[in-house]
């Protein structure tokens, strides 16, 4: 099963897009973001999401250390 958060590679300025489900929803520029994004398409608890969890978010292009 695909992963529900997709996080893409970092563009020139350091900024990466968030697909939720297959949509984007954002730009983010830090992990912290993301909870605020997911937060706002309706996640319960998006702050206490796991962006380490693999079942789950795909990073691609690196981390969140990246």
């Amino acid at each position: 099963m695909p992963a529900r958060l997709v996080i893409y590679p970092p563009d020139e300025n350091g900024w990466r897009r968030v697909r939720w489900d297959g949509t984007a929803i954002a730009v983010a520029h830090k992990p912290s973001d993301i909870a605020v994004f997911l937060s706002a398409a309706g996640m319960d608890n998006a702050e206490d999401l796991d962006l380490a969890d693999s079942d789950l978010v795909e990073w691609r292009g690196g981390g969140p250390e990246t």
